[in-house]
């Protein structure tokens, strides 16, 4: 049953339009004759779907399927009727795949109906593929977008396997102190209760002992509004530019997120401007995945500057966030005419580089948090062991 917007005459001749439920046309055309009235036209009425944007595996397979089903002569309708009805992937998926496939049988552009999916679709794939329609080919198009969202999901699955270890030592470190504040150090009260003094770094892990044993709800509730609380401050655009901004001065990460940032930005400015769209307008789209506020917000000005006749080389220059390495490549593609295959290779180099420097943050989180462990651990052992070879010392004395 889908929805009709529909136009139609009355008894007296008069014209009449509204809405109504019907299968199709014909049933329709049945009903309002039923009510003494002529159907003249009518238009299914497809409502925008209301999803969360696609992930870049499933962008990937998006684009692979329609670029190689258009590419072996396969129509777009049918392409998208083979995507809409394949059984591997998941319903939300095909109700999303037959909601553009019905907006494009009514005659809308696929890349209209793209976006009007309520976010489904990044910018970057609808621009893209608005650009391939102007110039007939989407199926081209569609591949290189395909090699794109497969590259980002490799990177984004290596950021994640790469994590896992700091996580993992991080849940680590907070479990093996709460068993040592919670039930290990409670067995030495009794103990440290015989002795006249005790040093204040134990007096202190006494105190912080029984307030985790006493307490321990106190720190859940503190951990849950410490997390409300700062992710409400970093959806504030002002604070989330400035934590943005403080990022890239911290040492050695600072300069690593940086080249990571600088290879996002050159694969899609690199797609962009191959695929024929004008540098001013590249920026306003490649700007927005970048991942860095403090970036983003730069690129207001760089977009003023290039719509007002400055080299793109000059523009970047003025950014801070990227390496020298894209200002220098691009100023060579701008000098030798070959601007497009300059930035294919910045953006294959700084992709190489995106993955060393990913290594190499991973590998200072790693010692790092050996380090915190350490350091706990210590401090929780030197103030047990203090005291009691304290009062070995006294026994010893007398």
């Amino acid at each position: 049953m889908a929805a009709f917007k529909y136009v139609a005459k009355d008894e007296n001749g008069k014209t009449v339009t509204g809405k109504m439920q019907a299968v199709d046309e014909r049933d329709l055309h049945n009903k309002l004759k039923g009510d003494n009235k002529f159907l003249v036209s009518a238009k299914e009425e497809v409502k925008e779907v209301n999803t969360k944007r696609l992930k870049s595996d499933t962008l990937s397979e998006f684009c692979r399927n329609l670029g190689e089903l258009i590419g072996a002569g396969v129509s777009m309708v049918r392409s998208l009727r083979i995507m809409s009805e394949d059984e591997s992937y998941k319903p939300k998926i095909r109700a999303l795949y037959a909601n553009i496939l019905k907006m494009v049988l009514t005659g809308t552009a696929l890349s209209d109906a793209m976006e009007a999916q309520g976010g489904a679709f990044p910018p970057l794939l609808i621009n893209m593929i608005k650009s391939a329609e102007e110039t007939g080919d989407i199926d081209g198009i569609a591949l290189q977008m395909a090699t794109y969202y497969d590259k980002d999901h490799r990177m984004n699955q290596k950021v994640k396997s790469s994590m896992t270890y700091p996580k993992l030592l991080s849940v680590l470190i907070v479990v093996v102190v709460a068993v040592i504040m919670g039930y290990v150090i409670p067995q030495f009260e009794n103990l440290f209760a015989t002795m006249p003094s005790l040093p204040i770094s134990t007096r202190i892990l006494l105190s912080i002992s029984n307030f985790v044993k006493t307490r321990w709800y106190v720190l859940i509730l503190v951990g849950i509004m410490v997390y409300i609380f700062f992710k409400f401050a970093f959806s504030v655009p002002s604070i989330r530019v400035w934590r943005d901004k403080m990022e890239l001065r911290l040492p050695k990460i600072g300069y690593l997120r940086k080249v990571i940032y600088t290879a996002r930005f050159a694969r899609t400015l690199s797609s962009l401007y191959s695929a024929g769209i004008s540098i001013s307008n590249c920026m306003v789209i490649a700007k927005n995945t970048i991942g860095n506020a403090y970036i983003e917000k730069q690129f207001e000005q760089v977009i003023l500057d290039i719509r007002a006749g400055e080299k793109l080389s000059d523009s970047i220059n003025k950014v801070d966030g990227f390496t020298k390495k894209l200002v220098s490549t691009i100023m060579v593609g701008e000098e030798t005419g070959a601007l497009d295959k300059m930035l294919f290779s910045v953006a294959n180099q700084m992709e190489y580089d995106s993955e060393m420097a990913l290594n190499r943050m991973v590998s200072y989180l790693e010692p790092v948090m050996i380090v915190v462990m350490a350091t706990v651990v210590g401090f929780i052992m030197i103030s047990v062991i203090q005291p009691i070879y304290g009062s070995y010392n006294a026994i010893a004395g007398q």
